[in-house]
Order: C-alpha cells, then sequence, then structure tokens
C-alpha cells in the first residue's frame, strides 16, 4: 500500500491557473502542469527569498522535500520557456493557510472546504474517503 500524501501548507491560490506563448494557438500547445504547492514553493524560495529550511517548515514538510519540489517545479517552469509549452497550474495536495480555502485530495483530485485552516488530523475526503 502507498504511503498517503500529506496535504502542504499554501499560504496564497494562485491568482491565475494557466500561462502560454503568445502567438501560439492554444490547438498547438502542448501543456505542462505545474501543482499548486510546486507554485508555493518557488514563490517562497525564489520570490520571497525564504531559505529552504524555513519555507519547509512554513509549508509543514521537509527540507528534503521542499528542495524536490522545487527542483520539479523549476524544471517544468523552464521547458515551458525554452520550448514553448503551455503552464497548467492545478492540482496536487494542499489547504490553503488560515482557514479561507479548500483542500484537493492527493489521491482523488476531490476538493471542498477546509475547516481547519491548518494541516492537521481528522479530516476525510468527502469523494473518495481517504484520510488525512
Amino acid at each position: 500500500m502507498a504511503r498517503p500524501i500529506k496535504p502542504k501548507l499554501v499560504g496564497e491560490a494562485p491568482r491565475t491557473d494557466y500561462f502560454k506563448p503568445r502567438g501560439i494557438p492554444m490547438a498547438q500547445l502542448k501543456e505542462l502542469n505545474l501543482t499548486v504547492e510546486e507554485l508555493e514553493a518557488l514563490r517562497l524560495v525564489d520570490l520571497e527569498g525564504m531559505y529552504q529550511e524555513d519555507a519547509a517548515r512554513e509549508m509543514g514538510v521537509s527540507r528534503q522535500t521542499i528542495q524536490r519540489m522545487i527542483t520539479e517545479a523549476r524544471a517544468k517552469v523552464v521547458e515551458a520557456l525554452v520550448a514553448g509549452k503551455a503552464l497548467r497550474i492545478e492540482g496536487g495536495s494542499y489547504i490553503l493557510r488560515e482557514g479561507a480555502g479548500r483542500y484537493r485530495c492527493g489521491r482523488c483530485g476531490g476538493e471542498f472546504p477546509s475547516r481547519q485552516g491548518r494541516r492537521g488530523k481528522g479530516w476525510a475526503c468527502p469523494s473518495c474517503d481517504s484520510k488525512g
């Protein structure tokens, strides 16, 4: 049995969910998917200038996990820029901070309001009954 995916803490919802190169019709574009937590890891480390250890603590994950997310996210962003691919921002397993958000189940992709506002025990996905 696979280990359950822990939701990561995300400070803010993405302001947009899609980027595409100008001048290329949508029908001709290949797409890459950047998860919400990968974007949050990039935001904290590259935009906010946090050390990886501090960003990991902010998201409720280990430093190794944040390093892996940043490496994967940077590779996707660079591939989209260099190869002229679209970048869709969606998915993942996350909870928005301060109870003002939603939870997206890492198992089935179902989405529902977060009552806790921070990672905690006792939540269950209403779609697939995956436990957190």
